[in-house]
């Protein structure tokens, strides 16, 4: 460890809690927007994020109408802030919905395979892909699928070869920033080696820099 990286450990310590939310917050959203996969739900985060704001908005809501000018001024800056928290919320969670509406089997099945402590999605988005998926079974079956032989009317099949699952362009390249130094990072399926230094920004493959992206090691960029 260098001095560079001892005093990014006492800046990040010093920092208050509230932005550092917002730094961690902004990140998941630009990861969220910008990664094929659907990224693990950042669960304490949004826990904190959320109680954030919703004891801004009581703030708010007890203060309306006091007369005091730097009250109001105050209040001013905790409805901006609160607005920001707000559409950074609403903006990740929409990208992680569109995600689930495109590959949902794939997203179903990363889900089970994961850490129940760290899972994949949410207990509310779980109910939303289980619940719109049985509708679109149900739909689907009573529209063609039922005039099928029974092998046939599974929408997640992978016999044969062919799989029904889509999946995410796990090849897709994205824009990293180096965080904290990794080293080497081999590109599966070629000779190339990437030598991943703090300061860094690279535009690589997905599925090699996955792995560094959830450890907070690279960031989207």
């Amino acid at each position: 460890m260098d001095i560079d990286d001892i005093l990014a450990e006492v800046a990040v310590d010093t920092m208050p809690r509230e932005t550092r939310d917002l730094q961690e917050l902004t990140r998941a959203w630009v990861a969220e927007r910008i990664a094929p996969e659907i990224m693990a739900w950042p669960g304490e985060l949004m826990e904190r994020v959320l109680a954030r704001v919703g004891r801004q908005i009581e703030l708010v809501e007890d203060q309306t109408g006091n007369m005091d000018p730097k009250t109001n001024f105050r209040l001013i800056v905790v409805q901006t802030e609160v607005e920001r928290f707000k559409f950074l919320v609403r903006s990740f969670l929409r990208a992680r919905l569109k995600k689930i509406d495109t590959h949902p089997f794939h997203i179903l099945a990363k889900h089970t395979e994961s850490d129940a402590s760290h899972p994949l999605l949410s207990p509310a988005e779980y109910q939303y892909l289980t619940s719109h998926q049985a509708l679109l079974a149900a739909h689907y079956g009573a529209s063609f699928l039922s005039q099928f032989p029974n092998s046939l009317q599974r929408m997640d099949d992978t016999t044969g070869g062919i799989s029904m699952v889509d999946k995410p362009d796990e090849d897709a390249a994205v824009f990293v920033r180096v965080l904290r130094d990794v080293g080497e990072v081999a590109i599966e399926g070629t000779d190339k080696r990437l030598d991943m230094k703090r300061g860094d920004v690279w535009v690589v493959r997905w599925s090699a820099v996955r792995g560094w992206v959830g450890s907070g090691d690279l960031e989207v960029i």
